[in-house]
């Protein structure tokens, strides 16, 4: 049987290949490319001859490094741009400002960087072209309110979605409803130009209208959606008035609604999704075969309440080691999507950790098994972690240390949980952000 070391080590690796898959720089060029003045996005062609400016601008963990490729391929043709990244995603660019901003919670830098977003756009006209640059995070990144709203009414509404466990489908809806970007605004304020949205995917199934609240793509939500998720969350009381005010309005039909698939301005629209979770897991997968796992992707939807997920997550695994078919042994199990947390506590951590500080619990005096599960951004909510890495002695090592598992669990306290037991994952910043990976291996 492998050892317990080799096991976490062997983890590890599989994570960093599904994440070094994901790389944004690389994802771009794929689908990006120039000759002479042409320019190939995908299935389509742009002819550079014919275009007066070229305006670059986006906001999200990965947009550094697509903004980069997107110079080397341009070269000395761009006029000027902004991005916005989450702080400590620096990279240096030379013809397109950067800016760090807050994430997961907008901030005073998010707001000033996406109104030079806003004005960027409005200097388009009909002979130029708007690249816009989406990965996740642009949601947060992206914090103009609505008119008559402010920045701490996002602040507090975002915070509100955040705790309490609502989808990011949700969140989204009411982000869009109350932004001036968001919802496939960006598209009204770049018209008529040319507009081309390259699209690194942090969502399931990748739904455009999803991915940083959609910005460059019709919305199919409303502001009555809107009501129901407060509704549906008890949040009307733990949001500001002026957001329930506002989305009142709007579902009287005295605000504008965001613009929806009949309107003509998406017709000069090229979407592209450059990059996703599939691209990971298949990585990774080739990474745990090398190594010489039996692997099985289990889903690439992994979505719910994370401890829950994560109980159902290990039945499997214990399911494999009771019926102890050694053929097909040591097995590697991979998953990828994102979980949720609803937070009932004070305590600090993210889903990633919630989850494997869960899965522990389960997996008790487990020989030969360990669960990581970590954020492809390198991040896992406000923490320094990317998530967690877990074994069936995990607990031993928390009581050691007069820890209990369960009562750390009942706080959202995950972190510090898995920092005594030395079982945080921490990468950095990777500068991409493709969702979670959940990698179990059995030995």
């Amino acid at each position: 049987m492998l050892s317990l070391a080799r096991l976490r080590a062997d983890a590890r690796e599989i994570f960093a290949a599904g994440v070094k898959s994901a790389d944004p720089f690389a994802a771009v060029l794929k689908t990006f490319e120039v000759e002479h003045d042409c320019l190939r996005v995908a299935d389509r062609s742009y002819d550079l001859a014919g275009i007066q400016n070229i305006f670059v601008a986006g906001g999200g963990k990965a947009s550094a490094p697509m903004a980069r490729a997107v110079e080397k391929v341009l070269a000395g043709r761009i006029t000027g741009g902004v991005i916005i990244v989450k702080y400590g995603h620096r990279l240096q660019l030379d013809k397109i400002n950067l800016i760090e901003a807050g994430h997961p919670v907008p901030d005073q830098a998010g707001l000033d960087g996406a109104r030079q977003i806003i004005e960027l756009a409005h200097r388009c006209g009909d002979r130029d072209l708007f690249l816009f640059l989406i990965s996740g995070g642009g949601s947060a990144l992206l914090p103009v309110p609505a008119d008559g709203l402010t920045l701490e009414d996002k602040k507090r509404t975002t915070e509100a979605l955040l705790k309490c466990g609502a989808t990011i489908q949700e969140v989204n809806a009411v982000r869009k409803h109350i932004s001036r970007i968001k919802g496939g605004r960006l598209a009204q304020l770049a018209a008529p130009a040319r507009l081309i949205a390259l699209i690194l995917s942090d969502v399931i199934h990748d739904p455009l209208e999803v991915i940083a609240s959609g910005p460059t793509v019709p919305d199919n939500s409303t502001y009555g959606d809107c009501l129901k998720i407060f509704r549906r969350y008890d949040l009307r009381r733990q949001v500001p008035i002026a957001v329930v005010d506002f989305l009142e309005r709007g579902a009287e039909g005295l605000v504008a609604e965001t613009p929806k698939r009949s309107e003509q301005i998406f017709q000069n629209i090229q979407n592209v999704i450059v990059g996703g979770n599939a691209h990971a897991l298949a990585a990774a997968q080739d990474s745990a075969e090398a190594l010489g796992y039996h692997t099985r992707i289990v889903t690439n939807t992994m979505a719910g309440e994370s401890r829950d997920v994560a109980k159902a997550h290990s039945t499997l695994i214990k399911e494999t080691v009771r019926r102890n078919e050694l053929a097909s042994r040591p097995a590697c199990f991979l998953s990828g999507g994102e979980t949720t947390v609803t937070v009932r506590g004070g305590g600090m951590g993210g889903r990633n950790q919630e989850f494997c500080l869960a899965a522990a619990i389960e997996v008790e005096g487990m020989d030969g098994v360990v669960i990581l599960s970590g954020g492809t951004d390198g991040t896992d909510g406000p923490t320094d972690a990317a998530g967690g890495i877990v074994d069936g002695l995990t607990l031993d090592r928390g009581r050691g240390k007069n820890l209990n598992a369960a009562d750390y669990l009942s706080r959202n306290d995950a972190y510090n949980f898995l920092r005594a037991t030395a079982d945080l994952l921490v990468t950095g910043p990777t500068l991409t952000n493709v969702m979670d990976l959940q990698i179990t291996l059995v030995a």
